[in-house]
């Protein structure tokens, strides 16, 4: 398995997965583009084997706080840790990006994303009530302290 920095031709695959993932709610691949196009302030990062992308995340360098874009693993790689991996290469990129402290947004009723965060060290600081639509779902707004990026000289 390797984890890398995706690419314009990650984008086929990506919008295959995120549509298998997020039905309605997938990015378009216009979206995808725009959203490479904001490098270097966005960042996003793959997880793939011999088979293709297992997984993906994404980030915004925001300064001081970076908010986490998305995170999503593939339905047939659930299982093995890589949420895991992908969420720490994002706290990991943040950090040496200069930030010290990130925030993200989950839906209240992912348990399995909730318990990923929960178990990283994140921990909610607010709720946006019936954010997402249809199906009034509560956002919660998670935050982390992140470890500053030791820099050899």
């Amino acid at each position: 398995m390797t984890v890398r920095e995706m690419h314009s031709r990650d984008l086929p695959a990506l919008e295959t997965l995120d549509a298998e993932l997020f039905g309605a709610d997938a990015w378009p691949v216009a979206t995808w583009w725009a959203e490479l196009a904001e490098r270097p302030r966005r960042e996003y990062v793959v997880v793939e084997d011999e088979g293709g992308i297992l997984a993906y995340g994404g980030l915004d360098h925001g300064g001081e706080t970076a908010d986490v874009m998305t995170i999503a693993v593939a339905p047939t790689a659930r299982g093995r840790g890589l949420g895991r991996t992908v969420l720490a290469e994002l706290e990991r990129r943040a950090s040496a990006g200069g930030a010290s402290g990130a925030l993200l947004e989950v839906r209240a009723d992912n348990a399995a994303a909730l318990a990923l965060y929960e178990k990283s060290g994140w921990r909610q600081v607010h709720v946006r009530r019936r954010y997402y639509q249809p199906g009034d779902v509560d956002a919660l707004i998670m935050a982390k302290t992140l470890a500053a990026e030791e820099h050899s000289s």
